[in-house]
């Protein structure tokens, strides 16, 4: 039996995901109103500590949806939260340089240098750890390692969650994460490095604006495991607490998620307008970056693919020293809640 939930805190990143469309549509916060729980965005706290759960999920009766890295990472130094969905929403992944670089291929980047954000106050770099899997990737498959290629630091003082997220006209705007997120684009538009790795709709952006060259781009690689990065699977997580006391309010997170991907599947024009605020950006980098069929993309499950896409991405971020420790991604998921989800959308149906 579940206890009264005072207050849900939810989080997600400016990227596609069911939950976004859930907060955006007002559903979620409909969902909970029979029972008087209270529905609070923990980027826009005025508290600093709150905002930051985003990125180690400590705040007790919290939500998170978004890239796996933070989650992976708070899991890894014992944050006690149980994964309830996997979402892989293909988006693109692109190595880029100048277009007078002589870098037509992969193999090409050997000896070359590689431009990476280094975010010293952040407690987890995954816009570091990004980049290199990415770059990983992208070299294993020309038979060449990260060791073949210079590797460039682009040191970031500001923190990840130094300020309030700002909403203007819907949309979340975060202003510490601006502060530095373009430094290594700087870099290679000045010639100091010779590629870089961007991803979703500002890799898309960027790449049109500057006119780079596209070496690959990883994310439409046949291969799951190879498209599989921050973003390939995105996770639903809670708090322990949350489906401990409160396991009917983690069901009720899970239907709504999968309700608002139900309606997406079936309403593409509005559903690029929802991601194109999600991602601060435009209806046309959302599908450059996520296809003409992005709407379909949001499908939340605990499929194999997801979890083996999370496995061997978590082993990733162990080897290359992100992680303290290795995370099991199958002891991690607990998938009573999204079983529920799925019977009660059956028996509406």
């Amino acid at each position: 039996m579940s206890n009264a939930l005072d207050t849900l805190w939810y989080t997600r990143c400016p990227v596609p995901t069911g939950l976004g469309i859930a907060v955006q549509k007002g559903w979620l916060e409909d969902a909970f109103r029979a029972q008087s729980t209270n529905i609070a965005s923990l980027r826009e706290s005025n508290d600093k500590a709150v905002r930051e759960s985003h990125f180690d999920h400590t705040l007790q009766n919290s939500v998170r949806h978004g890239g796996n890295i933070p989650a992976i990472w708070a899991r890894s130094i014992g944050r006690e939260t149980r994964v309830l969905g996997l979402s892989w929403a293909d988006e693109t992944q692109r190595i880029l340089t100048l277009p007078d670089s002589g870098i037509n291929t992969v193999r090409d980047l050997k000896g070359r240098r590689f431009g990476l954000p280094k975010w010293v106050n952040a407690q987890i770099d995954f816009s570091r750890a990004q980049a290199i899997r990415g770059l990983e990737n992208a070299l294993k498959l020309d038979g060449l390692s990260v060791a073949d290629v210079e590797l460039v630091d682009y040191v970031i003082d500001a923190g990840q969650s130094d300020a309030p997220a700002e909403r203007v006209a819907g949309v979340n705007v975060f202003s510490g994460r601006r502060a530095g997120q373009n430094s290594e684009l700087v870099g290679l538009l000045r010639g100091e490095v010779d590629a870089i790795f961007l991803k979703g709709a500002h890799a898309a952006h960027a790449a049109n604006q500057f006119g780079l060259h596209t070496v690959i781009d990883t994310g439409i690689h046949p291969e799951p495991l190879i498209r599989a990065n921050n973003g390939t699977p995105r996770t639903l997580t809670v708090d322990l607490n949350l489906l401990d006391q409160h396991f009917d309010s983690a069901v009720r997170i899970v239907d709504q998620v999968l309700r608002a991907e139900a309606w997406a599947h079936t309403h593409p024009d509005e559903t690029r307008r929802f991601l194109a605020r999600e991602s601060n950006t435009s209806e046309f980098w959302v599908t450059k970056a996520y296809g003409d069929d992005a709407h379909l993309r949001l499908r939340t499950d605990l499929s194999e693919t997801s979890i083996a896409g999370l496995q061997d991405f978590s082993d990733f971020l162990y080897r290359w020293k992100f992680l303290p420790n290795p995370v099991d991604v199958r002891s991690w998921i607990d998938a009573r809640p999204f079983e529920a989800a799925q019977a009660l959308l059956k028996q509406a149906a």
